[in-house]
C-alpha cells in the first residue's frame, strides 16, 4: 500500500513537471516569435512607401446573416485604406471558402468593392484555410513577394513569423486596436499556435490545396468563384 501511495506520488509530481516545463516552452516560442517579428509592424504611412506586391487581408469568421465579423470587417477596413494610400496595387483576401455554406473570401472581395475598389485588383485565395497555408499560397500560387498583412497585431506576431520562413519579404499593419469580446482567451490560444507554427516554420509541410499559378500581377477576376 505504502509503494503504491510513493508511486501515485511521484507521478502527480512528474506530470506536473512536465505542465510546468511544456508552459514554460509554449511561452517561450511565443515570446520568440513575437520579438523576431516586432520590428516587421509598420503604419498606414510607412506601408505606403514599401512598393508591396500586394495587401494580404486575413480572413476571419463570418456570421450567419452573410455578413462579416467585427474582427473581418476592421481587417477589411484597413486593407481597404491601405489600398487607397497606395500600399501595393492589389488586395488579396485569404480565407475559408472550402464548402458552398461557408465562404469568407467573395464576402471579402464584395465588400472591398462596395468601398470602390476594382475588381481586377482584387483575388482570392479560396483555400487560405490556416494563416501557414495563406502564406504559402500567396508566394506559391501568387507568385508574391512582397506583401503587406492586415490582421489584429496579437495575430501578425505569427504571421509575419511565417511568411519571413518562406522567404517572403512581409510586413504587417494592424486593424483597429479594439478589445473584442473573447479576447483574453484569443491570447492565450495565439500563444499555442504560436508554439505550433514555430515547428510548422521547420518542417513546412504542404498545404491543403495547392493548383495552378495565377500571378497577383494580373487581373483579379481570373480567381472569381
Amino acid at each position: 500500500m505504502k509503494n503504491w501511495k510513493k508511486w501515485l506520488k511521484r507521478g502527480i509530481l512528474a506530470l506536473f513537471c512536465l505542465g510546468i516545463t511544456g508552459g514554460l516552452a509554449v511561452f517561450g516560442l511565443s515570446s520568440f516569435v513575437k520579438n523576431r517579428t516586432a520590428d516587421k509592424i509598420v503604419n498606414e504611412t510607412e506601408a505606403a512607401k514599401l512598393d508591396a506586391d500586394c495587401i494580404l487581408v486575413l480572413g476571419c469568421g463570418v456570421r450567419e446573416d452573410g455578413t462579416p465579423s467585427l474582427m473581418l470587417r476592421d481587417r477589411l477596413e484597413t486593407g481597404v485604406a491601405l489600398y487607397e494610400a497606395g500600399a501595393a496595387p492589389k488586395l488579396l483576401m485569404s480565407g475559408d471558402h472550402g464548402r458552398k455554406d461557408y465562404d469568407e473570401v467573395n464576402l471579402m472581395k464584395d465588400y472591398a468593392m462596395e468601398k470602390g475598389i476594382p475588381s481586377e485588383d482584387i483575388f482570392m485565395d479560396h483555400a487560405g484555410f490556416s494563416t501557414y497555408d495563406s502564406m504559402v499560397r500567396a508566394r506559391d500560387i501568387f507568385c508574391a513577394k512582397t506583401v503587406v498583412i492586415v490582421s489584429q497585431e496579437y495575430h501578425l506576431y505569427r504571421a509575419l513569423y511565417l511568411a519571413e520562413k518562406l522567404g517572403l519579404e512581409a510586413y504587417g499593419v494592424p486593424a483597429l486596436d479594439v478589445n473584442y469580446r473573447g479576447q483574453a482567451y484569443r491570447e492565450f490560444r495565439e500563444m499555442l499556435a504560436r508554439s505550433k507554427d514555430f515547428c510548422t516554420a521547420v518542417i513546412q509541410p504542404q498545404p491543403k490545396f495547392l493548383g495552378e499559378k495565377i500571378p497577383i500581377s494580373g487581373n483579379g477576376d481570373l480567381t472569381n468563384d
